[in-house]
């Protein structure tokens, strides 16, 4: 297995493509052969690194599939927690034990601090209310109108290109 570069077999094809278009007396087979012969090594490792691009991906979404499980997994315990916080909190307040302390942990019921409860927003005063506008550009929308032929303003389809390994 050559160990070779993908970026060296392409200067190597290009070179060769340039070299032998000098050469007038060069016989047309010599010259097929040649580019042949390494349009054929670059596509075994242009085959080998999309192999391998292959196997990132499928790691990649591998590790995302594991963050999906490990974010639902964390999700689970702390509500897990929650409600045993809960049933702890409502457990000690039907006994009238409000302190419980040792060494390691000190459990206490206590006064939260104090929230604001809003119970009719027309009657909060304006100075008190701040008005939020949020722009959103609405991109598939504007896609929609430039492929039918329209003109936004300050908008233009870009047509890109990609590598496809199927």
């Amino acid at each position: 297995m050559s160990t070779l570069r993908l970026y060296k077999i392409a200067n190597d094809y290009l070179e060769a493509l340039e070299g032998l278009a000098e050469i007038d007396d060069l016989p047309g087979e010599v010259i097929a052969d040649t580019l042949e012969g390494l349009q054929g090594a670059f596509e075994i490792k242009a085959r080998h690194v999309a192999a391998y691009i292959r196997s990132i991906e499928a790691e990649a979404s591998a590790i995302k599939e594991a963050r999906k499980a490990m974010e639902q997994r964390e999700r689970s315990m702390v509500r897990h927690a929650e409600r045993l916080r809960g049933y702890l909190e409502t457990q000690m307040e039907r006994t009238g034990i409000t302190r419980i302390g040792d060494p390691e942990l000190l459990l206490k019921i206590q006064p939260s601090p104090p929230k604001v409860v809003i119970d009719d927003e027309k009657l909060v005063p304006v100075e008190y209310k701040e008005d939020r506008v949020e722009t959103v550009v609405l991109k598939s929308e504007i896609s929609k109108a430039l492929k039918a032929g329209e003109q936004v303003p300050g908008a233009h389809l870009e047509q890109g290109r990609r590598l496809v390994i199927a």
